[in-house]
C-alpha cells in the first residue's frame, strides 16, 4: 500500500466516524459509538501509516482536508445542510488546496 493511498483511507474513516458521530447521541447508543470508535481507530492507523514517507506537516493537512470537505459534502447530501454559493466556494478551496498539497510533495 502506498502512503498516499493509506492517507486517503484515514481520510475516509475521517468522514465515517463524524458521520458516526451524528449517531451516537453523546455515546449513549452502544452499536454508532462502536462503529465509531473503529472507524477512529483505522483512521489514526491509516494516518500513522502514510507518515512513514509523507511529511507530518502535509499529512496532517491532507488527511485534515478530505475529513473536513467529505464531511461538509456529506451533511449538505445527507442532512440537508445549506449548500448555498459561499459554503460550496468554500468547499472547492479546501478540495484544491488539499490537492495542492499532494501535488507540491514528493
Amino acid at each position: 500500500m502506498t502512503a498516499w493511498l493509506a492517507l486517503a483511507l484515514a481520510g475516509l474513516f475521517e468522514i465515517v466516524a463524524a458521520y458516526g458521530l451524528k449517531h451516537t447521541h453523546g455515546f449513549t447508543r452502544l452499536w454508532p459509538s462502536v462503529g465509531t470508535l473503529l472507524a477512529i481507530g483505522l483512521s489514526f492507523a491509516f494516518f500513522a501509516l502514510s507518515l512513514r514517507s509523507v511529511p507530518l506537516g502535509t499529512a496532517y493537512a491532507v488527511w485534515a482536508g478530505i475529513g473536513a470537505a467529505g464531511t461538509v459534502a456529506l451533511g449538505m447530501l445527507a442532512f440537508g445542510e445549506p449548500a448555498d454559493t459561499a459554503r460550496v466556494l468554500c468547499l472547492i478551496l479546501i478540495v484544491a488546496g488539499t490537492i495542492g498539497l499532494r501535488f507540491a510533495t514528493n
